[in-house]
């Protein structure tokens, strides 16, 4: 992934062109946008659907945190930080990624939690907004600033704390 070696300001439609051997034209029939085209790559690495409803809250937030495990141990992982910071200063591609990765992504854990709400594995006043956020970030933090590794056992442990917090009382 060109984006963890070069940062997103350096890589061109017209660079990835000549890289894979493709008239630029093709890729712009495809992505109108590098910014579109940067999105797919994090989406593509990732999966938009990271939720898959197995019977199990449990498992299917597992599932959940392991595509990031594995996007994050990946290109991406080096890739990250450099890319929230061109989000930060390219208002654009902040929203563009927020569409066309993050709001997909939420959608599919969004509709676990309400599974696990209906099979009355989980409290049906859960804020899962923000359980979705305190399943999510300790990934994040740990990718964006390296100072622990992302494991087997952190995924057990963050998934079996989150459910703890929003176990029917």
């Amino acid at each position: 992934m060109e984006l963890k070696h070069r940062g997103y300001h350096s890589i061109t439609m017209e660079g990835i062109s000549r890289k894979i051997g493709r008239a630029r034209a093709s890729l712009y029939r495809r992505w109108p946008s590098k910014r579109h085209l940067v999105a797919y790559a994090v989406v593509s690495e990732l999966g938009a659907h990271p939720s898959p409803d197995t019977g199990s809250l449990r498992l299917d937030l597992t599932r959940t945190v392991e595509t990031l495990v594995t996007g994050f141990q990946g290109a991406l992982g080096s890739a990250l930080a450099g890319l929230v910071g061109e989000m930060a200063d390219d208002p654009v591609l902040a929203r563009t990624i927020r569409k066309d990765v993050l709001a997909k992504r939420r959608r599919s854990v969004r509709a676990a939690f309400r599974r696990g709400i209906k099979r009355g594995e989980i409290r049906s006043d859960v804020n899962v907004e923000l359980f979705m956020d305190m399943l999510t970030a300790p990934f994040y933090f740990r990718a964006l600033f390296g100072h622990r590794k992302l494991s087997a056992t952190m995924i057990e442990t963050v998934v079996d704390t989150v459910l703890r917090g929003a176990a029917v009382r």
